[in-house]
């Protein structure tokens, strides 16, 4: 049984609705559900009943919620206690970054953060975005970050963690060019040559981005989908051999682009088309972490961090 299972049905019986709990656990509807039916299955009975709207508890539900709420708690309660024994790296400050971001922005953004702000100790956990937010909200790291697309917000509390943006970002489809300097493939193919699509994983965050960005195109793009994968990285990757048209971020292609080894798959009567993400950080308001019984106040490297990054204005990444 996984702790995450506990605070899924926890949320499942606050808002009484699978949609709305899998938003708030930032994870898709299929996959919440399947973690309730795990919780079930370790419980051995069911615990929600799915023939009523608002989702009901069984009375097994209502039996195990006050009980699963005082697990969470006493788990929480330790993991400050060990926490506080833990002297030692207090100066090291923990990232949760989703992997696309931990490649392509967060080593140069540390690099001007030591001109700027000084040097630094860091410790980097490169995860899935919904993971990073899990540690977030578990207090597992001290600052995340994220991108933030207005059709896909982070809805994180606002009055338990707050926001500043570090950037901005965008994506665009590019392509290896040909030996005279052209796209290798343009867009917008047709339908009977569709061209070939190197793709993210449907459940990485900038997949929805680039199926919205495709959606709301001024034309049809007529792409076959050849190859996926979570990581920008290993779409570039595949790019650069010349496998396919790849939508990358910006900060992942610029020496490329600036050596012509990517191009624009863009024909010149398609003036764009690309997608301008936020990049943000996020942290828990030292308020709110004594209220949920951790230390009332961050650490002193990490408090002084997020005063540096209030105080400057977000970089330009395009």
């Amino acid at each position: 049984m996984e702790t995450k299972w506990l605070e899924d049905f926890v949320s499942l019986a606050e808002t009484r609705s699978f949609s709305r709990s899998a938003q708030l656990r930032h994870v898709t509807q299929p996959a919440f559900s399947r973690r309730i039916q795990a919780l079930e299955a370790w419980a051995g009975t069911d615990l929600v009943d799915r023939s009523s709207y608002p989702t009901r508890l069984t009375a097994a539900g209502q039996t195990l919620y006050p009980q699963a709420i005082e697990t969470l708690q006493g788990l929480h309660t330790a993991r400050a206690m060990l926490r506080g024994h833990a002297s030692a790296g207090h100066d090291v400050i923990e990232f949760a970054v989703p992997h696309t971001l931990a490649f392509t922005f967060f080593p140069s953004w540390v690099s001007r953060l030591r001109q700027g702000f000084g040097p630094i100790k860091s410790r980097l956990l490169a995860l899935n975005v919904h993971d990073a937010v899990h540690r977030l909200m578990e207090g597992g790291c001290d600052l995340l970050i994220v991108y933030h697309h207005p059709a896909l917000p982070l809805e994180l509390d606002t009055n338990r963690y707050e926001m500043v943006t570090l950037g901005h970002e965008v994506v665009a489809p590019w392509v290896k060019p040909d030996a005279d300097g052209a796209p290798r493939f343009c867009l917008p193919g047709s339908l009977g040559r569709p061209l070939p699509y190197l793709a993210y994983s449907p459940d990485a965050y900038l997949s929805r981005i680039v199926d919205q960005l495709l959606h709301a195109a001024p034309q049809a793009m007529h792409l076959d989908r050849v190859y996926e994968t979570d990581m920008a990285e290993s779409l570039k990757a595949m790019a650069m051999e010349g496998h396919g048209i790849a939508f990358l971020p910006f900060s992942s292609v610029r020496k490329e682009v600036k050596s012509r080894t990517l191009v624009s798959a863009l024909p010149p009567e398609i003036d764009r088309l690309e997608a301008s993400m936020e990049i943000r950080a996020y942290r828990q308001r030292p308020s709110a972490a004594a209220l949920a019984g951790e230390p009332s106040q961050p650490k002193h490297a990490a408090a002084a961090l997020w005063d540096y990054l209030v105080a400057m204005p977000p970089d330009a990444v395009t």
